[in-house]
């Protein structure tokens, strides 16, 4: 049996297996977010080596601004918190139990994989370093298999928000997401305005919550049909404004994501830019649902979606080791162009481009064996579950350099 024939069959039991009623354009939304994630990272996340052979986090962002566009693509939070909220208001209706019953769920299925990721890495950490992996790469690898992780406490939040979501969609529509986007921008006027250098820095951590919850609110609204193609449009032509205003009026840093060296960024925590991007990526997200859903009816198209929202926390929890799993062995070779040298050429950025098929085969392989964290744990006993829980904890310490 050819490999082509091999696929096409497994799509058609896709196919054969999905129910009618199933939504294929927010779950190749959802996809589609997903593949952004590992994307950017691959794609704006370089490493130096110093030298006794450790590698550092470097960008090349630093070196190309003009790549800060690619972050605009890239960067699709905002479509995975819209569709989130999707989601979560239809579930939260279908549920059969409690309201407390239901998030516990939604909680478990996300806080598996973590664990599962953070405990398996305190487990290699001391191996590897036995192996002569040099200290400072596994502070670096530390610090990037942890970095994408804070999305899931903010995604349990705004879930656990969703009860009150749905209320203020009943009462207000698509409006419902203007006070969240007004409180970011009062936080946003008081750290960057007149009255900057007296404001504690701290302040800009209250924008964490609603600079995320924006496109999860809207999210709801949508679910609970209260934004139509009219609401989309605006939405879609106001985020394009605010964005464009933003950059050449209030002259925002134009890169979604931190560079170094660089005073503010867009992402930690969210500025206005943040949800400037999400109400437009928003608005054309619901504008091209139908034309979506059309598309996914094609057998071949709608079986990689169904694999990849199946592997949804472990593409997010795993992408970064995969990177590594090339990156520290290429350390011991010495410079790899587009992965172990500094991303500050041209011919890095073509490098780099040629090695991202490499981090998604392994990617694929690590997945193979991960995907079992995102299943429910009915073999693990308690004192499993609680080792699990202290080797996450040992290492978030040491991945945060509080060890």
């Amino acid at each position: 049996m050819s490999t082509l024939t091999l696929l096409k069959g497994t799509a058609d039991r896709i196919e054969r297996r999905t129910p009618a009623h199933r939504d294929r354009a927010v779950d190749g939304l959802r996809a589609l977010a997903l593949l952004a994630v590992p994307t950017g990272h691959w794609l704006l996340g370089g490493f130096t080596l110093d030298t006794e052979g450790g590698l550092h986090n470097a960008s090349p962002l630093s070196a190309f601004g003009g790549l800060a566009p690619a972050g605009w693509v890239l960067q699709m939070l905002g479509i995975f918190f819209l569709v989130g909220g999707y989601a979560s208001v239809l579930s939260y209706h279908r549920r059969t139990g409690s309201a407390g019953a239901w998030l516990k769920g939604r909680i478990a299925r996300l806080g598996r994989p973590v664990l599962g990721v953070t405990a398996v890495w305190a487990l290699a950490a001391p191996v590897l370093y036995a192996a002569g992996v040099p200290e400072a790469t596994l502070r670096t690898g530390a610090t990037l298999v942890i970095q994408p992780l804070w999305f899931v406490g903010v995604y349990v939040v705004v879930t656990a928000l969703t009860p009150y979501c749905v209320r203020a969609a009943h009462r207000l529509g698509g409006w419902a997401a203007a006070p969240l986007l007004a409180s970011v921008a009062v936080v946003d006027f008081l750290r960057y305005g007149p009255l900057a250098g007296s404001v504690p820095s701290w302040l800009a951590l209250v924008n964490i919550l609603p600079g995320w919850l924006f496109a999860y609110q809207l999210g709801v609204s949508w679910g609970e049909r209260r934004i139509g193609r009219r609401g989309a449009w605006l939405l879609l032509a106001g985020g394009t404004v605010l964005f464009a205003a933003l950059l050449t009026v209030f002259h925002y840093p134009a890169s979604m994501v931190g560079v170094p060296g660089e005073a503010r960024t867009n992402s930690h925590p969210p500025s206005l830019l943040v949800p400037a991007l999400a109400a437009a990526q928003s608005g054309a997200a619901m504008l091209l649902r139908d034309r979506l859903a059309k598309l996914l009816a094609r057998p071949a198209l709608w079986a990689p979606v169904v694999v990849i929202n199946l592997c949804a926390m472990t593409i997010l929890c795993w992408h970064q080791t995969a990177m590594l799993a090339a990156a520290v062995p290429g350390s011991f070779v010495g410079e790899l162009a587009g992965l172990t040298t500094a991303p500050d050429s041209l011919g890095w950025i073509v490098a780099r481009v040629a090695w991202m098929p490499v981090f998604a085969a392994l990617l694929v392989g690590i997945a193979r064996y991960a995907r079992r964290f995102e299943e429910p744990w009915e073999r693990a006993t308690a004192v499993r579950r609680t080792l699990a829980g202290l080797l996450a904890a040992g290492f978030a310490v040491f991945a945060l350099g509080l060890a």
